[in-house]
């Protein structure tokens, strides 16, 4: 029965900066050098060649990363090349890694293929 409009004179609500900074997707068709450093999640999809620092990264079935990757959880379905600081790290069947790997929990899967030095650090 009442009802209360808008008004047309304010104006409309702004998005907050970062609230979609959880999580990027660096999609299939990206090729990009360079550093890279998120607070939140990174998918890529695409080709990385350079270092890469976040909270979570996932490596995609034709993701492709080469360089340096310091996350707390580390997935790999793609290739990954590199030197690599994580707290888990998870290689799927489908993984192609070539790199040198300190972790705390490790994970990999039947199919995944290892080239490198896998560390657990010191307690």
């Amino acid at each position: 029965m009442f009802s209360k409009t808008a008004d047309p004179t304010s104006a409309p609500p702004r998005p907050t900066p970062g609230a979609n900074a959880s999580r990027s997707v660096l999609g299939s068709d990206l090729k990009i050098t360079g550093e890279i450093t998120s607070s939140g999640t990174i998918e890529v999809l695409g080709e990385i060649d350079g270092n890469l620092s976040a909270d979570v990264l996932t490596v995609g079935i034709e993701g492709r990363l080469s360089g340096s990757v310091s996350a707390n959880t580390v997935e790999v379905k793609g290739r990954l090349d590199g030197k690599v600081l994580t707290d888990s790290f998870t290689m799927r069947a489908s993984a192609q890694v070539a790199a040198d790997v300190t972790y705390s929990v490790l994970i990999i899967e039947s199919g995944a293929t290892i080239e490198g030095r896998f560390a657990r650090p010191k307690v």
